[in-house]
């Protein structure tokens, strides 16, 4: 293990068939550098050959105490292997590293069940939607109701637009904004920034924009190994009446095509939740997520907003203005994967 990125890791990750940005150098790299967290690089080999890696940043905080994630912020990033052999070298190397680091567990944030001999939580899923060569192929597999409830933010003057930087401020108004109403501190607008810098071929802005000129609904788009996965999708209440999320998630397929995609990832949710209805109703495969842990003792970490003991915060920071939430949430979400 190590914290600069090994010679051929870069090699190794793009050939793995299900490679992510997330287990990148490049992304790793970002990661340092936005939230100043140290990053280590593990390569488990046999012999000469290399046989899987996995990138672990480290958290030190005394509010949610000392952990490992690979990878944090994002939905995957969890090991890559290419032989059974080495799974339970890899779980006992992540044991040794735990110890030496004096930490509280690692998660590793897979899509495989049974992948690692640890235990693990399948508290998230997402949904994946095969993707045709053209986009009236993927409008005529949709039910009416669907097709309809895409149609309805147009009669109400509603657009979309395809951009990058030059959304970045449209995206960043509804993002934040709806963080504050779930009470959630909300990521730096730098963040986003350092993706479209790191990643320009392959990240992008949708914004669904009020006859107006308002942005009503926007996403965040990240292209890999013909994916095109949508980590951060958000809109304004006020105008949730009108569909703005329709128009925005059929953009953003119609965008996937375009760039010659295969599948459409709808990002993590939980089951029996209204995102969970919202993403099923688009006809994609529910597929559960695997968050495994090396640690000690049999209690799993929770910390998500499911857990009870940050309610109260929760209430409150929904209650805070938007600018406040966007000065203090940076320093807060920087500790929480």
């Amino acid at each position: 293990m190590q914290e600069a990125l090994p010679e051929g890791w870069e090699d190794f990750v793009s050939a793995h068939p299900e490679h992510t940005l997330y287990h990148t150098g490049r992304w790793n790299e970002m990661v340092r550098q936005v939230f100043r967290h140290p990053v280590y690089y593990v390569v488990a080999k046999q012999g000469n050959q290399w046989t899987g890696v996995v990138p672990l940043t480290v958290f030190r905080s005394r509010l949610f105490g000392c952990f490992a994630v690979a990878s944090p912020y994002v939905n995957y990033g969890g090991p890559l292997l290419h032989t059974d052999c080495q799974v339970h070298p890899l779980a006992e190397s992540l044991h040794r590293f735990r110890i030496q680091q004096k930490l509280n567990h690692i998660e590793l944030r897979c899509q495989q069940a049974d992948m690692l001999p640890l235990p693990a939580k399948q508290h998230k899923v997402t949904f994946l939607l095969p993707l045709p060569e053209e986009s009236d192929q993927l409008w005529k597999s949709f039910k009416a109701k669907v097709r309809s409830q895409v149609r309805r933010p147009g009669k109400e003057g509603m657009y979309a637009r395809v951009g990058r930087n030059d959304l970045l401020e449209a995206f960043y108004r509804v993002f934040s904004t709806n963080m504050r109403d779930l009470g959630t501190p909300v990521y730096s607008r730098k963040f986003f920034q350092a993706i479209l810098e790191y990643f320009p071929e392959q990240s992008w802005i949708v914004v669904v924009f009020t006859r107006e000129g308002e942005p009503a609904a926007a996403s965040f788009l990240l292209a890999y190994n013909q994916r095109m996965e949508i980590p951060w999708a958000s809109s304004i209440r006020k105008f949730n009446r009108f569909s703005p999320n329709m128009l925005l998630y059929w953009q953003s397929m119609k965008l996937a095509i375009e760039q010659g995609c295969r599948l459409f990832d709808f990002g993590r949710c939980t089951p029996g939740t209204g995102t969970y209805r919202f993403k099923k109703q688009w006809g994609a495969q529910e597929k559960p997520l695997y968050w495994y842990y090396a640690q000690d003792g049999d209690a799993l970490p929770e910390l998500s907003p499911q857990n009870p003991k940050y309610e109260l915060a929760i209430r409150l920071w929904s209650r805070l203005p938007v600018p406040v939430t966007r000065l203090l949430g940076p320093p807060i979400i920087r500790q929480i994967p």
